[in-house]
């Protein structure tokens, strides 16, 4: 198992850049409002102040009223621009939330298949859900919150000075704490998200393995080793959480001891600056109403860095993914001078020292069916991937037309060779946007797949049939129906070698059956590749190879190995055994 990479600092600040630039005008646009919104809130505590100031026995009264409409015009105008300041920010920080998940799926597709399942499927996954939805918090809320904050707290300040110099000086009394509680904290709690992050992202991945592989996990009797597994997990998750916990709350103590420290200062301060005549009423009560009015902001700069700092965190492995080289092509390998395939010396380990195949050595002449039988854990699945060009060999070399199949850029491999395994997705949509996921198709084409691979009376009995939305929130779709709709791509797709490893396992066996001589009839005159692990399919073909241990035993048609009495007859008989016990109690 390898863990993707995280973006660096450098990686994070051009990000950051590259936004800020590229949204210049809203981000100032939205920076203006806060701006506005906050000295219009700032005029209140100075007319506060001069409110106090002219209530005074005898004083004229006209004084008095003029100050309070005046008070209330500017708390409307602080309320107007303040909402107006947040939708900006809201919408701010969806656009860029739009384009981060974009960006992410972008790269994401673009990973090596072989990368993403050395990661681990919950890799991927937490880096595109929960680490999007912490970073969809940071962008929207934490981001926007700490400018405005920021600006509050940098315009509370000048007026606080403008009102009186010697009171103001009272609020630097929580400046030492604040310093030692944020050079505390901050060092301890960013290695305690990322940690957090990083066992959620097991989570999930123990979570997804168990649940996809619930039927060998029954079989073999290892739900307790996978309970024990995920509880692992699980806890390695609780402890980060709580130990990020204990630090915010130490740090809380901090934020709340500093923001009530400016008050008590000022006032005693004020107190004995009022008795010796060197400040009014006024000034004190303005002075102390901007320490109230400061300590919010200030305290919610440094309780949304807190925010900020798993955004930060979050954004490092959401950026990580682009930190993948995506495969590059040989430049200098040439075109493939025929459609032959094949293999010299192969082999191939997904461990050091642990190989998988030995020695391949196989010729594939184009138009010809090849089943690939044998034990399970021969190797068998191993070799489809290398033939699709989804691994690399560790020695030897897979040729395509005498080119290494992994030399041709991606795109131009899919259309030469395409795997289709038991495991496949229907995707939220229609079931012609599944059907034409990478290729347009016209109506006529797309009955004609569907009709090749035995699944056109299910779609004629949907809804809307082509129409109809299918998978997530719409029509359910069987798994031997997704099968079907993953060969029927396969035809739409129309390569001219085809590798299909248990491509029909889910199927009953005579409609497996029916289906394979509807497509044998389709393909005709293309390379088909089956990993047969029913034999009636293996019989069909124009030459079975017989993988035992990582190598290939024997290859032959169906008679000269029944013949030969070997590995492949031994097999034979044992199906033949197994289906005269069958029959009996079927019956």
């Amino acid at each position: 198992m390898t863990t993707l990479p995280l973006a660096g600092r450098r990686e994070v600040r051009r990000w950051v850049w590259t936004v800020a630039t590229t949204h210049r005008t809203a981000f100032v646009g939205m920076l203006t409002l806060f701006v506005a919104a906050t000295a219009a809130e700032l005029v209140g505590p100075r007319l506060l102040g001069e409110l106090v100031e002219s209530v005074r026995p005898g004083g004229p009264t006209s004084t008095v009223d003029l100050v309070a409409v005046l008070f209330l015009v500017a708390l409307l105008a602080a309320t107007l621009l303040r909402r107006f300041a947040d939708f900006a920010a809201a919408l701010f920080g969806e656009r860029l939330l739009a384009e981060a998940r974009e960006d992410l799926v972008r790269h994401a597709v673009a990973l090596p298949l072989d990368t993403v399942e050395r990661a681990g499927t919950g890799e991927l996954l937490s880096r595109a859900t929960s680490d999007v939805t912490r970073l969809s918090e940071g962008l929207r809320m934490a981001v926007p919150m700490i400018l405005v904050a920021s600006v509050s707290v940098v315009l509370t300040a000048v007026a606080m000075v403008l009102a009186s110099p010697l009171l103001a000086a009272g609020a630097l009394v929580c400046v030492p704490l604040l310093v030692v509680a944020a050079r505390w904290y901050r060092p301890r709690i960013v290695p305690t998200y990322q940690r957090a992050l990083t066992y959620w992202a097991r989570v999930h991945a123990s979570t997804h393995e168990t649940v996809t592989s619930g039927r060998t996990v029954e079989a073999l009797g290892l739900a307790s080793r996978r309970i024990e597994h995920q509880n692992r997990a699980l806890r390695l998750y609780i402890a980060a959480e709580r130990r990020g916990l204990w630090l915010w709350s130490v740090f809380l103590v901090a934020l709340e001891s500093a923001a009530v420290l400016p008050v008590v200062a000022i006032l005693l301060l004020g107190g004995w600056a009022y008795h010796r005549g060197l400040v009014g009423i006024g000034e004190v009560t303005a002075t102390v109403l901007y320490a109230g009015q400061l300590s919010e902001p200030l305290n919610s700069v440094l309780s949304w860095m807190d925010e900020m700092q798993i955004g930060v965190a979050a954004l490092r492995r959401v950026l990580g993914v682009r930190l993948v080289p995506a495969e590059q092509p040989d430049p200098g390998a040439g075109e493939p001078v025929d459609r032959a395939l094949r293999l010299r010396d192969v082999r191939f380990g997904y461990r050091a020292g642990q190989e998988v195949l030995r020695g391949i050595n196989l010729d594939i002449v184009p138009g010809t069916r090849i089943a690939v039988v044998g034990p399970s854990g021969a190797g068998k699945s191993t070799l489809a991937r290398l033939l699709a060009g989804i691994n690399a060999p560790t020695a030897g070399s897979v040729l395509l037309g005498g080119v290494p199949i992994t030399a041709l850029p991606l795109e131009r491999r899919r259309r030469e060779i395409v795997l289709v395994t038991q495991e496949q997705h229907v995707f939220a949509g229609t079931l012609r946007e599944n059907l034409t996921l990478a290729y347009s198709a016209s109506d006529t084409a797309l009955w004609q797949a569907l009709r090749a691979v035995g699944a056109d009376r299910w779609a004629q009995r949907l809804p809307q049939r082509l129409d109809t939305p299918v998978g997530d929130g719409g029509e359910p779709v069987p798994p031997a129906v997704a099968q079907q709709l993953a060969l029927a791509r396969l035809l739409l797709a129309d390569p001219h070698t085809l590798v299909l490893d248990e491509a029909t396992s889910l199927l009953d066996p005579d409609a497996s059956g029916e289906l394979n001589r509807s497509l044998a009839a389709v393909l005709q005159g293309r390379t088909v590749i089956t990993i047969a692990h029913q034999l009636q399919v293996a019989r069909a073909a124009d030459r079975i190879m017989v993988l035992t241990d990582g190598m290939i035993a024997e290859q032959g048609t169906h008679d000269e190995l029944l013949a030969t009495n070997g590995h492949y007859a031994a097999l034979y008989r044992v199906v033949a055994g197994e289906a005269d016990l069958v029959a009996p109690a079927t019956a």
